[in-house]
């Protein structure tokens, strides 16, 4: 199984999808993107989630995500499935859900734990910056849906810290204070945080959102 870690270049692909033949590197362009692996089609957990990631479309857009999904069925499949996601979730899925029937992006990108089950894909999601790095891995079990709120929370987050002083602390929503780096000095923080802030200790400064 690849291993893929924070800071490497996302894997480039082409594969089959519902919006055509994909390159991957090449579709996402200068976007942010959102890569999520379902266990399969037709089944229960996967048809809630892609739903909630279709109604999700203009949170996506105001960020720059381009989102797309993957299992291991054939196309056919997938164009089937798409169907009953409108039906039943109240949907509509402009994102493409990519074909991988011979299984080579999931072992690409570590999709596949053999402990879990040997086949199917876990609930994985690698977000990417528009430098093509991951930036974020999460990995859930077959099992357990995703919370597409959280995800959105993240990607606030790794947007806004990407090119700021900044971190964001426990349970942080958009728009609430962050916290100043400790490589940060005062003096820098005075001239990059015009909104001031608060030293809580000398390690944890709190600044205004910019």
């Amino acid at each position: 199984m690849n291993t893929i870690r924070l800071g490497d270049v996302a894997p480039n692909f082409t594969a089959k999808s519902t919006e055509g033949r994909l390159d991957f590197h090449e579709w996402l362009g200068d976007s942010w993107g959102m890569l999520v692996s379902h266990p399969a089609d037709f089944t229960p957990v996967c048809t809630t989630e892609l739903g909630a990631m279709a109604n999700c479309k203009e949170e996506f857009e105001e960020r720059n995500i381009k989102v797309a999904a993957i299992s291991v069925d054939p196309l056919e499949a997938h164009f089937e499935w798409i169907k009953d996601i409108e039906e039943t979730q109240n949907a509509h899925v402009a994102f493409p859900l990519i074909a991988d029937d011979k299984r080579e992006i999931a072992t690409l990108y570590g999709m596949i734990h053999p402990n879990d089950d040997a086949t199917m894909t876990v609930r994985s999601v690698f977000i990417i910056a528009p430098d093509k790095k991951v930036k974020l891995i999460l990995t859930y079990p077959a099992s357990t849906g995703r919370n597409f709120e959280e995800l959105l929370r993240v990607i606030d987050s790794l947007q806004l810290t990407q090119y700021e002083s900044l971190a964001t602390p426990a349970n942080w929503q958009n728009g609430e204070d962050c916290v100043i780096l400790p490589s940060v000095s005062n003096d820098e923080a005075e001239r990059l945080f015009p909104k001031g802030f608060e030293e809580v200790k000398a390690y944890l400064r709190l600044t205004p959102q910019p």
